[in-house]
């Protein structure tokens, strides 16, 4: 039988056209070698999840699917609802106290008739819900020794509660146009410090129960677990999140027992955690203000009120930036890079809702704590920050051939993947050695960027075909949002002295701007009036597209590159709330907000 390279397949099974410009307006394939762009939220809790039932969430993960395809739900008493539906999504319930709530949620049920039980079903106050969770969840999950409390009913309740997971996401899965996947969180909490992880399943070939940090405290032993799994076929990956509050243990130096980091915590962690939530309701974990201060765009929902709840001072450490770059480090020293990770989002949202990122309609995200605009302006999110800090969260974009579970978990696999702060702005990014200057402008640029590259989450190979590697970057902007202001590659390597470097480059943006003598470029203007919350298209443009190259390469050294991509300035969500409410603006939260994407990297290794 005759054999088809992907570039001759792509010519046969879609038009040449189909390039990152026109996604969203070719016809829907059932298998497009190209990849088309889904979005999706791989992060909400429902009333499955303590701490939002809590909250005063009663959205079955039935509910949340039926919101992620479009259909209004009741949120703090109100109908909300989505402007666009999603493409694909995961309820990510907790694990810890899975058995626990479906005993609540399930009268008659095997523990259901303990008196802790009946107590929780029946608090309505505030203030005695948050003595609750305080008593019953901070006081042990953070503690020394977490482990099943005393009304814990059994496995038999979790395995139940497990089921109601299962069935909602393959009740609701429709392939080629809504994808779910069987998923829980794993959510470990050592001393406060936030090292959880959602655990994403390829199909319902499944565990018969989650594990919950009860059992397994320690990531180590996680990936053993998921590494047992996927013997079994009951293939995972575990997405870490909110790195942001780990307190430098996210990206660590030696294992949770203290011991040195060796080759096999680096390869069974990269077999694993193939992806991380860049940002979530609870602030970005890209970089931060205090440890960028030549990054312009740094200072970008920082969250800096988190820093007094459970002493999560901000540390260099835990953001995404130094992660990877520390990755590099590691790899010459361990024979594996721990920290090589491709770049999602997710809300983290405890209203059961998916996907709830625009700023000019969001509801809040942790029930009765947040759920009126004055709260959102002067409350506090229980143990975290303040209301004014948190962000809707990001949207998950992931490159696939088909909206299929296979599909999209393997390009979560492959790194294919990439995050918005919200916005459904596309990019994409590929590497080669021998990209022309003009392959950016070319209607066929995909099918020959991979052809003659690699795509974002992939590798460059050093190579005698060029003395710099180009990379092809293009983005288009959310159709319902703004323009963009400028795409950047994000570079990050190890010196020749061992020293972990990162620097950013703009690398094509709209209008006639030049960079300054000191080689900054021009800010795009901002059409913000706060008074009213709106904004104009009048500056920006609706697509960037350039190829560039590395003329400071130096191919000794190991090397990672990702895109970023900003958007003009928009209103933030505390100036609609104040707007529409009759509120002054909080003096302490920014008035605007510069919307973003960031891609996957690519890797170069000596």
């Amino acid at each position: 039988m005759q054999q088809f390279t992907l570039y001759q397949a792509a010519k046969r099974l879609v038009p040449l056209v189909m390039c990152l410009s026109a996604v969203g307006t070719v016809a829907e394939t059932e298998n497009n070698p190209l990849r088309n762009a889904y979005f999706g939220e791989t992060h909400v809790h429902t009333a499955y999840s303590l701490d939002a039932y809590l909250g005063g969430t009663r959205l079955t993960p039935s509910d949340a699917y039926r919101h992620a395809k479009g259909e209004a739900v009741v949120v703090n008493g109100k109908p909300h609802r989505l402007r666009r539906p999603l493409d694909f999504a995961a309820v990510t319930d907790h694990a810890e106290y899975l058995g626990e709530m479906y005993a609540a949620i399930h009268p008659g049920s095997p523990g259901s008739d303990q008196p802790q039980i009946k107590e929780l079903v029946a608090l309505t106050a505030p203030a005695d819900r948050r003595d609750w969770f305080l008593k019953y969840v901070i006081s042990n999950t953070r503690g020394a020794n977490p482990q099943h409390l005393p009304f814990y009913p059994g496995e038999a309740a979790v395995r139940s509660g497990w089921e109601e997971l299962v069935s909602a996401a393959n009740a609701h899965y429709q392939p080629g146009k809504f994808t779910t996947f069987p998923a829980f969180e794993w959510s470990s909490a050592p001393g406060g410090a936030n090292l959880h992880r959602n655990i994403l399943f390829r199909s319902s070939q499944l565990p018969d129960i989650p594990v919950s940090s009860f059992e397994i405290p320690q990531e180590e032993a996680l990936w053993d677990w998921l590494s047992k799994q996927s013997d079994a076929g009951a293939r995972a990956v575990a997405l870490p999140h909110n790195s942001n509050a780990s307190k430098g243990l996210m990206f660590p130096d030696q294992r949770s027992d203290g011991k040195p980091l060796d080759e096999r915590y680096a390869r069974q962690r990269a077999e694993f955690e193939r992806a991380i939530e860049i940002m979530q309701i609870k602030g970005n974990s890209e970089v931060h203000a205090n440890f960028w201060a030549g990054d312009e765009f740094s200072d970008f929902e920082n969250a800096p009120s988190m820093g007094g709840f459970s002493g999560r001072v901000p540390q260099k450490r835990n953001f995404v930036r130094d992660g990877l770059v520390r990755g590099l480090a590691l790899q010459s020293k361990l024979g594996g890079n721990p920290y090589k990770l491709g770049l999602f989002g997710g809300t983290d949202s405890h209203n059961g809702v998916m996907g709830d990122t625009d700023e000019d309609n969001w509801a809040g995200g942790h029930g009765f704590e947040d759920g009126t605009p004055q709260r959102r302006q002067t409350a506090e999110v229980g143990g975290w920050l303040a209301a004014r800090d948190q962000s809707p969260g990001s949207l998950a974009g992931a490159w696939a051939t088909s909206n299929t579970r296979e599909a999209i978990w393997d390009s979560i696999y492959n790194r294919e993947v990439f995050a918005t702060s919200g916005t459904r702005i596309r990019v994409r990014l590929f590497g080669s050695w021998t990209y022309s200057k003009d392959l950016h402008e070319r209607h066929d640029r995909v099918a020959l960027a991979y052809r003659d590259g690699v795509p974002m989450g992939g590798d460059l190979q050093r190579s005698d075909l060029g003395d710099a590697p180009r990379f092809m970057v293009a983005a288009s902007k959310d159709p319902l949002g703004a323009n963009l202001d400028r795409i950047q590659i994000i570079k990050g390597w190890v010196d020749a002295q061992g020293n972990q470097r990162d620097k950013v480059f703009d690398v094509d943006w709209s209008g006639d701007r030049q960079p300054e003598k000191n080689g900054k470029l021009p800010a795009v203007g901002n059409t913000v009036d706060v008074k009213t919350a709106t904004y104009r298209n009048s500056i920006g443009s609706s697509q960037l597209a350039t190829v560039w190259q590395d003329t400071e390469f130096d191919p000794s050294l190991p090397a990672l590159y990702y895109a970023r991509v900003i958007e003009i300035p928009t209103p933030r969500w505390t100036t609609y709330d104040a707007v529409r409410a009759g509120l002054p603006l909080p003096e302490d939260a920014p008035a605007t907000i510069t919307e973003r994407a960031w891609s996957s990297p690519i890797w170069y290794t000596p």
